[in-house]
């Protein structure tokens, strides 16, 4: 079976399986977080995400023409939940720590700062990963949540002003592109932190920009509108814009089996 691919995440992966550029001939998608369009893709047969995200797979069209769509194994989702979820409270005590808060070796520099357990954290989006990372969090800071499932919409304006960090983790659909915008930003205390590991276009671009250029807040980001990014927050990197190459799940346990999964959808399409 033919496969053609916009991921680099199984690189390495996916020894003696048939690989194609041409869209024409693709019997098999294997899908990262960018969107495609079907009608390119003539004989396709099957479509494979590798990750959780779904937003950027053509259900409708899918059913449309009998294409069948494949998620990785509850498994598999694990490694991703509890990985990501692992980074993120690596990113978080990253940015409390980062060293404009801290010090120096150059000239010795050290600067007082408040104690972390008195510190508080927002998680907005209390999913999978979202509860993981509250589970995490809470050894280490003064945990809040927002949850539009079991939060007042009214209530996010005073949880958002008082943390010191806001952590994402929501989907992206159309009632979340944006969510945070540049009144919800206008919201957060100077100096905080907004850390992004769910999707980038939850925030508003140019929102961020605007405030990243004044020196108001800081953010560090796993994910972005588009990748690999090269857009106007770059020249905040680095500096109050701290990024990674959307890497927050990609350990080895999930590549592996993301892999098996994989194979056992072509195996199961080719039978």
């Amino acid at each position: 079976m033919k496969i053609w691919t916009n991921t680099k995440t199984l690189d390495g992966y996916l020894d003696g399986m048939e690989m194609t550029d041409n869209k024409e001939i693709a019997e098999m998608l294997l899908l990262g977080g960018k969107s495609i369009d079907l009608e390119e893709f003539p004989l396709v047969r099957g479509i494979f995400r590798a990750g959780v995200g779904d937003n950027n797979i053509p259900y409708d069209a899918c059913a449309q023409r009998s294409v069948l769509t494949r998620l990785p194994s509850e498994k598999t989702k694990e490694y991703i939940y509890e990985e990501t979820a692992n980074f993120t409270c690596h990113t978080i005590l990253q940015m409390m720590y980062r060293p404009d808060t801290t010090g120096s070796i150059l000239g010795w520099i050290k600067k007082p700062r408040k104690f972390l357990g008195s510190r508080k954290l927002l998680i907005i989006g209390t999913g999978k990963i979202g509860q993981k990372v509250q589970l995490k969090m809470n050894n280490f800071m003064d945990v809040d949540t927002y949850d539009t499932a079991s939060n007042p919409p009214e209530t996010l304006e005073g949880k958002m002003r008082q943390a010191d960090c806001v952590s994402l983790h929501i989907p992206l659909n159309l009632n979340t592109r944006c969510f945070i915008e540049a009144e919800k930003l206008s919201w957060m205390a100077d100096n905080a932190v907004l850390v992004n590991t769910s999707r980038g276009p939850i925030v508003d671009e140019q929102a961020l920009l605007g405030e990243l250029t004044v020196s108001r807040l800081n953010a560090a980001f796993d994910v972005f509108w588009e990748e690999p990014y090269r857009g106007p927050l770059l020249k905040h990197y680095p500096g109050s814009f701290h990024m990674t190459p959307h890497i927050a799940s990609t350990c080895d346990q999930f590549l592996i089996e993301s892999a098996k999964d994989f194979k056992e959808f072509v195996k199961e399409l080719s039978l």
